[in-house]
């Protein structure tokens, strides 16, 4: 099993919107970055992935997602109504891809991206170098658990 980060705008789709969604399930479209892209074509049936809040104040990680559909042309490619329109792209020739997500768990307490800084076991993640700017990322096993345990602790400290 891998284990990712997913950002998106909480003024574009929140993970409350995701808990609202039926079956709490939902598709990641719109990602229009090759490498971004390719992650979501290394994902896996199973994978579980933080669901981050970008552009948001503060940015946080708000829980985790479950990948229950592994990658699949992403539609809103060759829709000309769509904000993801790419006009090189059609069913035949998809270029950019999707996958669905399944809520598994939102947090007691978003973790905000300051407090991550903040922690010595997560240096060198991808989400903390600056400039850093990809929406879908890898997470190594051991942030992954690092970020889960501060979700319920009250202490930035707790597991530094």
């Amino acid at each position: 099993m891998h284990t990712w980060l997913m950002k998106s705008e909480p003024t574009a789709f929140s993970i409350q919107d995701l808990a609202r969604a039926v079956k709490k399930t939902t598709h990641w479209e719109g990602v229009r970055n090759y490498q971004a892209r390719n992650f979501l074509r290394a994902m896996q049936l199973g994978d579980e992935a933080l669901f981050y809040h970008s552009n948001a104040d503060p940015s946080a990680v708000a829980g985790i997602v479950k990948i229950v559909r592994e990658a699949y042309g992403d539609s809103t490619a060759w829709n000309p109504k769509s904000d993801y329109y790419d006009p090189k792209a059609s069913p035949d020739n998809p270029i950019w891809s999707m996958v669905d997500v399944q809520l598994l768990r939102i947090f007691p307490r978003e973790i905000a991206l300051e407090e991550l800084r903040g922690i010595k076991s997560l240096v060198g993640m991808e989400l903390l170098r600056r400039g850093s700017r990809l929406s879908v990322q890898r997470v190594t096993a051991s942030q992954f658990r690092t970020i889960k345990s501060l979700a319920t602790s009250n202490r930035v400290d707790a597991v530094g």
